[in-house]
């Protein structure tokens, strides 16, 4: 009797060819314990904006390491990165010893042409300046709406959407929405707009006096004061438009 052919007696499952959205970590140097401590402090569980990711697939891209520096066992850097909301699927570039560090991991080979939503690059050194480079946007197409003042410690994340608050954002609280904010009261805790790489959102503050304020990863903290024209007063939040990503504070006038 003939052998039925193996693809007509699998009933339960098919193999087929898929794509999806990765967030590019684009390391450029070997010290993975530094890129580490960088790392955690953006995106950590006490850095931030802990919840910027969401346990998004991830590529490492190594194509940036200088020759010179050796390459490093990946394994505990992987795990590390599962604390910072990121789940580790691939490497790609560097030194061939990177992809077999990789494969000892668990993780597979990525050509250099994969669908990348955005890069993530290590952190610059000045306190008050983080740049997250993005290449896909994702605006937030409706609206959160909190009536009740925050108190130190309180969060509140928009996903996938505008955040107004109609009461008091206090010292030590956290605002967070993938599109804008708007605080029609004093704001004196922490605004991340754009959380999820949206460039083009906004926060809008009718008091501004805030302890950080960030767009899409760019951010400013009260280390580098405001001047005294918009400390305090109605004002907008936004990233230049020429290329630079720098923040751009303006007093709103009635």
């Amino acid at each position: 009797m003939p052998a039925t052919p193996a693809a007509q007696t699998r009933q339960t499952f098919e193999i087929k060819s898929a794509q999806m959205n990765l967030v590019a970590l684009l390391v450029k140097s070997a010290n993975l314990e530094a890129l580490s401590e960088e790392l955690a402090k953006a995106f950590g569980p006490a850095g931030e904006t802990p919840d910027f990711f969401d346990n998004d697939a991830l590529v490492i891209d190594f194509s940036q390491v200088p020759d010179n520096e050796q390459p490093r066992d990946l394994v505990k850097f992987t795990a590390f990165l599962k604390s910072c909301r990121l789940t580790p699927v691939a490497v790609r570039g560097g030194h061939p010893a990177w992809k077999e560090f990789g494969l000892k991991a668990g993780l597979a080979e990525a050509e250099q042409d994969v669908q990348v939503s955005k890069q993530v690059t290590r952190p610059v050194a000045a306190k008050e300046t983080v740049i997250q480079e993005v290449i896909r946007e994702v605006p937030g197409p409706s609206t959160m709406v909190v009536d009740k003042p925050l108190r130190s410690g309180q969060k509140v994340y928009a996903r996938g959407c505008d955040l107004v608050v109609l009461a008091i954002v206090n010292q030590g609280a956290e605002v967070v929405a993938d599109g804008n904010i708007h605080v029609y009261a004093p704001l004196r805790g922490k605004a991340m707009a754009g959380a999820r790489g949206n460039t083009k959102a906004r926060i809008f503050a009718l008091q501004l006096e805030p302890e950080l304020v960030s767009i899409a990863g760019v951010y400013r903290t009260s280390e580098n004061p405001l001047p005294k024209d918009i400390h305090g007063k109605t004002a907008q939040i936004r990233l230049s438009e020429d290329g630079q990503e720098k923040l751009l504070i303006e007093a709103l006038k009635a």
